[in-house]
């Protein structure tokens, strides 16, 4: 009778186990894993690489990251999200930059006002920091955005959204609508400065760059004024953790690769049921999967991503949907860097060349006032140029 009784417990315990891999499931989107060459079925794709070997400054990014782990070791829970928060904060304090940093109120999100030499106020970067949705913030992101300031001659607000896990995923993901609307009629001039913006732009990196495309598909399907640009750089594009290089690239990608290689490799449904479990939310849902969601409507978006980082194919693959969608959308693959790496400027050659690329892009689509716009290169020519990879 035991014996029996084992078995209907175990019997029933997969029948779960089954069920919940069935509900769980999302759908393939394998056939948007395209190749990465800009060929004519391709043109909005470029790739670039600073040699066939990485660049000794990339070296030595990886070399502080690997540093970082080691010391991290033996941490867990929030001791390990405060150290991290502590070491992100500071690792570029000792950086002069040539730009100011004003503290602002957003309407109850705090941030703070970015601006480069001659910066125009009415050109605003809405600046979303990476960081896994848990650590990160305006500080420890200033290289990124005292240089957005610089190539987009405008103002950057770079917001301190709720991260967790002191407040729900959904936490977040409001402060950045929130600071949107806000910045579209006030600017850096002070509490008296309630000017409309001229041109309007959203970016960010990793967990930044998903919450830059949840924006874009939230202000389009609300009716509200979308950005002339937009820019994303890693993004975590598929809160499925679906994409191929999650797993093919866990031992090439040196930040991302400790934390979650060992992760990726559970069941997909597993890693879907503990997604859920700490965001309350469907991993399915548009709204922290928006590769998942309709992506036709969209403004002109550049993304960027490393050859060797574990988010490779959520860039890849959200570009080619959204290109399928009919959205201005291009894609720009470095072949060696680490995840996010235009934040190690200007010391990284490659974080260098992204920054220019990022430039250019903004100049094409989102030029000052009196400057007519270029067209869509990607739509208007059967090849992109592209530094030899």
């Amino acid at each position: 009778m035991a014996v029996e009784i084992w078995w209907c417990v175990l019997l029933g315990a997969g029948l779960l186990v089954g069920l919940a891999a069935w509900r769980l499931r999302p759908e393939d989107l394998s056939a948007f894993d395209g190749p990465l060459e800009g060929t004519v079925s391709a043109p909005f794709i470029e790739r670039f690489s600073t040699g066939p070997e990485p660049s000794a400054q990339l070296r030595a990014v990886e070399a502080s990251l690997a540093t970082l782990g080691q010391a991290l070791r033996g941490s867990t829970g929030r001791q390990r999200i405060a150290a991290l928060r502590r070491h992100i904060d500071g690792a570029f304090a000792d950086r002069v930059l040539d730009a100011t940093f004003t503290p602002v109120d957003c309407a109850g999100v705090p941030a703070e006002w970015v601006l480069a030499p001659g910066a125009d106020g009415s050109r605003r970067t809405l600046y979303l920091h990476g960081g896994g949705f848990i650590i990160g913030s305006p500080r420890s992101h200033r290289t990124l955005t005292s240089r957005f300031s610089a190539l987009t001659g405008g103002a950057v607000l770079a917001i301190d959204y709720r991260l967790m896990p002191e407040h729900p995923r959904r936490a977040g993901i409001e402060d950045c609508r929130q600071a949107y609307r806000w910045m579209l009629e006030h600017g850096p001039g002070g509490v008296a400065d309630r000017s409309p913006a001229s041109t309007v732009v959203v970016a960010g990196e990793s967990a930044g760059g998903n919450l830059t495309l949840s924006l874009l598909a939230w202000l389009r399907d609300a009716g509200l004024r979308q950005p002339d640009a937009a820019v994303a750089i890693s993004p975590l594009t598929d809160s499925c953790l679906a994409s191929p290089s999650l797993r093919r690239n866990r031992h090439s990608d040196v930040m991302l690769g400790p934390m979650l290689g060992q992760l990726v490799r559970l069941p997909g449904w597993l890693l879907q049921a503990m997604t859920w479990l700490q965001t309350r939310i469907d991993p399915r849902d548009t709204l922290i999967s928006p590769l998942r969601g309709s992506l036709h409507g969209l403004p002109p978006l550049l993304l960027q991503a490393s050859e060797a980082e574990m988010l490779l194919d959520d860039a890849r693959r959200y570009a080619h949907r959204a290109r399928a969608a009919g959205s201005p959308v291009r894609l720009q693959t470095w072949r060696h860097p680490v995840h996010a790496w235009p934040i190690f400027n200007p010391e990284l050659p490659e974080a260098e060349e992204a920054l220019a690329q990022i430039g250019r892009f903004l100049a094409e689509v989102a030029p000052p006032s009196g400057l007519p716009r270029a067209p869509d290169r990607a739509a208007a020519s059967p090849a992109s140029p592209a530094s030899p990879a």
